[in-house]
């Protein structure tokens, strides 16, 4: 089964909203709990202090996903880089995805752009698994210049893609805006959104992970499904 990773600040309180649990029930998952400490501040004070809340908070996170209809274990972590342990975590279990949280009600269409340097082919894999049969629409969007980038062709055979699967999918292109601004404005009458990792870029770095400036914009959860690591043969 595909593994996904969900991260959460687990000492303020962060919840998992049911919806994303409910959407996560064909996937594993492993709740990563992280407390981000100040540079001067040992992991092993910090654990001494606080590991016997936040493993509490864990255990029911955990058994929230399993009542939910998933599988979900927890790992926790404190950690002066947020951003590292992720990634780190993310190898070790070997994530397909990861997701950063918002507020979501059930499910019924999520979004799905294919914008910019992505593998679409990994995303259209996980979309299929993440659906799993269940009546949950998708939205495939692209945007930028018409002809020139493709898009059209691009949605066309993706949609293919996913109609093979059983999975009721629309199309959205826009020519007329930028892909983030055009995402944002798609975003209404979706339930969460699944995007694709990108190489870091200096925009990333001014302005934070375009994932997390989407999800801040759009309220709701994004599933970030990671790159393939090059192969090394």
């Amino acid at each position: 089964m595909t593994h996904v990773l969900v991260p959460v600040r687990v000492l303020e309180g962060q919840s998992v909203s049911l919806g994303l649990m409910e959407l996560l029930g064909t996937m594993d998952v492993t709740v990563l709990g992280y407390h981000v400490l100040p540079e001067q501040t040992p992991p092993d004070q910090a654990r001494l202090q606080y590991e016997d809340r936040a493993t509490e908070a864990l255990e029911d996170i955990a058994e929230e996903f399993r009542q939910a209809g998933g599988a979900a274990d927890y790992r926790l972590v404190f950690t002066a880089d947020r951003a590292q342990t992720v990634d780190r975590v993310a190898d070790e279990i070997d994530a397909r995805a990861y997701v950063v949280t918002g507020a979501t009600g059930t499910v019924d269409r999520l979004l799905v752009p294919l914008t910019g340097d992505v593998d679409a082919d990994r995303i259209l894999s996980f979309v299929a698994d993440l659906v799993g049969g269940r009546d949950i629409g998708v939205t495939l969007f692209f945007a930028g210049e018409a002809e020139a980038d493709g898009g059209r062709e691009l949605l066309a055979e993706a949609a293919a893609v996913l109609r093979e699967r059983g999975i009721d999918v629309r199309t959205d292109r826009r020519t007329d805006t930028g892909p983030f601004e055009g995402l944002i404005e798609a975003v209404a009458g979706h339930d969460a959104v699944v995007m694709g990792e990108k190489a870091p870029s200096l925009r990333s770095m001014l302005f934070g992970e375009e994932a997390e400036r989407v999800a801040a914009e759009s309220v709701g959860p994004v599933l970030v499904v990671r790159r393939a690591e090059p192969s090394t043969t």
